[in-house]
């Protein structure tokens, strides 16, 4: 359709996804030759997509990779995606690697094979290929910090953004919280009593760094301003205000 084709989308593909979580992962558990174990602050991803973990040398992890057959996939690596903002589920999202360890100076090194991204509406596989080109969202390393500091300092500019939410959405809602943010826009966990929904509210253009998020949520509560308060949540507060 020509140069003129928007080249971003509203939301992140699967690839991007997968790269993110791993990105912003404190901790991962690994699974080798019989061996479970759970890691913390010991892992690195090149940009061509491998796994690097620091283990030590007379570990058990170590071993199964110097001794892990050639060719055969030798380990999985578990990562999951929490969301920095207490809520009821608190894990978005899960990725698994599977793949081959090899050395590398003093390190052990994943080159995926198999990439499997779980999330509630499903589970995706990612093709290595795919995976390996891919780059984690520009917003993934601080993604934590900016959402804590929407609710816990913000809470009313979440209030003005459910103008954004189709009310229908909104029936029944006892809290609203910011759940994950992205390059692509907003999502917002909406809390019933026995149940909850997740809402996004895509941004105008995609924002490479937090100057641009900034803007990007100007917009959308500029938006917010010019929309009507939906019904139902003001229903749901006066009640609980009583």
């Amino acid at each position: 359709m020509g140069d003129h084709t928007h080249r971003w989308a509203a939301a992140p593909g699967a690839a991007e996804r997968a790269r993110s979580v791993l990105a912003a992962a404190w901790s991962c558990t690994v699974t080798a030759e019989g061996t479970r174990e759970e890691l913390v602050g010991a892992h690195t991803v090149t940009d061509d997509g491998r796994v690097l973990l620091d283990v030590p040398e007379d570990g058990a992890l170590f071993a199964a990779a110097i001794c892990a057959p050639r060719g055969e996939p030798s380990a999985v690596l578990e990562f999951a995606d929490v969301a920095p903002v207490p809520v009821r589920d608190r894990v978005r999202s899960r990725v698994w690697l599977a793949g081959w360890f090899s050395v590398e100076g003093g390190r052990i090194a994943l080159r995926p094979s198999r990439v499997v991204l779980r999330r509630p509406s499903g589970a995706l596989t990612v093709g290595a290929d795919e995976f390996a080109a891919a780059a984690p969202d520009p917003l993934a390393g601080a993604e934590a910090r900016l959402l804590t500091h929407l609710a816990d300092c913000h809470a009313d500019a979440v209030d003005r953004l459910t103008r954004l939410v189709d009310p229908e959405s909104l029936q029944g809602a006892v809290r609203v919280r910011p759940l994950a943010v992205d390059r692509h826009g907003l999502t917002l966990r909406i809390e019933r009593a026995r149940t909850d929904g997740d809402v996004r509210l895509p941004f105008h253009a995609p924002a490479d760094d937090v100057s641009q998020l900034t803007e990007r949520m100007h917009v959308l509560l500029s938006q917010a301003a010019a929309a009507s308060c939906p019904r139902p949540l003001q229903r749901q507060r006066a009640d609980g205000d009583r």
